[in-house]
């Protein structure tokens, strides 16, 4: 009995700990990648300025190229959302809604993800003229509720989710270079 006494307090110890430690670690998420495109800037906006357009270069689309997709609203305009289902765990339910359109430079979205898990995020993609260059920059700001942000702690998101984003940018890239 003593001993199973001293678990249940080595236990209790240790959540204490871990709980108290995530206290002190940030509820922050972010995450962004980039990519240089040769051509101008206002060539590589054509391709991320909408919903539609973010679809054709989506990594996820071509997880589940048959999702049901519904887009309300005008594609391109702040307000405008899309909503998407899907059977594959990769891509799941969820939508993205235009908040802000800073033309050529920042096309901003709000993610609401409820499948296969529930999360919310503010979507971007800023685009900056480097000559006849573009850098352009997929990312993310999330946040993740406490406890849950200890995770942080041991999360890797580039093996998480960087191939996908790298995917999409190369996408992005052939697309805008190829036309």
């Amino acid at each position: 009995m003593k001993v199973l006494k001293k678990i249940g307090i080595g236990l209790l110890v240790i959540i204490a700990i871990l709980l108290i430690v995530a206290l002190f670690v940030s509820n922050d998420f972010n995450y962004e990648k980039s990519i240089t495109i040769n051509k101008p800037i206002e060539q590589v906006w054509e391709n991320t300025n909408s919903l539609s357009d973010l679809d054709k270069w989506s990594p996820w689309m071509d997880y589940d190229p048959n999702m049901k997709k519904e887009l309300t609203g005008t594609d391109g305009t702040v307000g405008a959302k899309s909503s998407w289902e899907s059977n594959n765990e990769k891509v799941g339910k969820g939508s993205q809604t235009i908040t802000k359109i800073e033309k050529p430079n920042l096309f901003a979205t709000d993610l609401k993800f409820y499948s296969p898990y529930e999360s919310e995020a503010q979507g971007y993609v800023k685009l900056k003229s480097e000559g006849n260059k573009t850098v352009v920059t997929w990312g993310f700001n999330s946040e993740m509720p406490y406890p849950f942000n200890l995770m942080k702690l041991t999360m890797n998101m580039e093996k998480a989710i960087g191939s996908d984003f790298k995917l999409g940018l190369s996408k992005l890239k052939k697309l805008c270079e190829n036309q």
